[in-house]
């Protein structure tokens, strides 16, 4: 994830944004700053769900192969 700094400056340049608006550099380092957030999210998010398990209501593992298979190349749940 980002680091605490670099959200709060998003947020600034977002509040200065509606209030003021923002000069041209300042508008490339916000866009700059939300590329980075995104892609830590979706690196998050991906990082999430290649960590689970989908199992149906009788207990059994019902992982899509193609799931079990990046599981299985990082060494997750023993695969």
């Amino acid at each position: 994830m980002l680091s605490k700094d670099k959200i709060e400056r998003i947020n600034a340049l977002a509040k200065k944004s509606k209030a003021e608006g923002l000069t041209m550099s300042e508008q490339k380092e916000q866009k700059e700053l939300r590329e980075a957030y995104l892609a830590a999210f979706r690196g998050g998010m991906r990082n999430h769900i290649e960590g689970m398990k989908v199992v149906d209501e009788e207990g059994n593992d019902v992982t899509p192969e193609k799931l079990k298979n990046i599981q299985k190349e990082k060494g997750l749940h023993g695969r």
